[in-house]
């Protein structure tokens, strides 16, 4: 991910103006380009968007999107995560071309050139904004990293790996096999 400009507030009337092609963020009026993510985030990102929506499905908890789908929190800041969950008394926050507001559940896989977007930058701006839940995924590293809202900051409550089951307390009842998550068809 790259920033196009440091010395320029970007608002989300320039935002609408870019081309479609592309994906972009803005944190902070900075707008950010992000590259096609690599096949494997895209397996990881599919299997747990799977898991999710068969579980709020199930149990008619909310609705599952993923990226591309902007989440509007500001004229300054505008984010697409990877995949997010909207509770369904919340559901009213779902607009036609954007979530208003914070998700409930946001999930990010984190980006091989630029991890610490997601670990430092996109933690504060989604703790900001009253994101709940924040589960952090590092393909490389084959681990969750699971922040829940505390005093208006997220913080990590665990880190699930190898052969673990991630439990989420938003989503009581949630379960998320790592081996399942993290297998890779690719090379196998």
């Amino acid at each position: 991910m790259t920033s196009i400009r440091q010395d320029l507030k970007f608002t989300y009337e320039d935002y609408l103006l870019l081309p479609e092609d592309k994906r972009y963020e803005l944190v902070d009026g900075d707008l950010y380009m992000m590259p096609s993510p690599r096949t494997y985030h895209q397996i990881v990102c599919a299997q747990i968007e799977l898991k999710l929506r068969q579980f709020v499905e199930k149990k008619k908890l909310g609705i599952i999107l993923h990226a591309p789908c902007d989440v509007y929190f500001s004229r300054y800041d505008v984010v697409q995560p990877d995949i997010l969950f909207v509770a369904h008394d919340r559901r009213g926050t779902i607009k036609e071309r954007y979530v208003q507001g914070p998700p409930d559940l946001v999930v990010e896989a984190l980006s091989p050139s630029e991890p610490e977007r997601d670990r430092e930058i996109k933690r504060k701006l989604y703790a900001r904004y009253g994101v709940l839940e924040y589960w952090i995924v590092d393909p490389d590293a084959k681990s969750i990293e699971l922040l829940v809202r505390r005093l208006g900051a997220l913080s990590t409550l665990l880190t699930f790996m190898g052969k673990e089951t991630l439990t989420s307390p938003l989503l009581k009842g949630f379960k998320l096999s790592l081996p399942i998550v993290f297998k890779n068809p690719i090379r196998e």
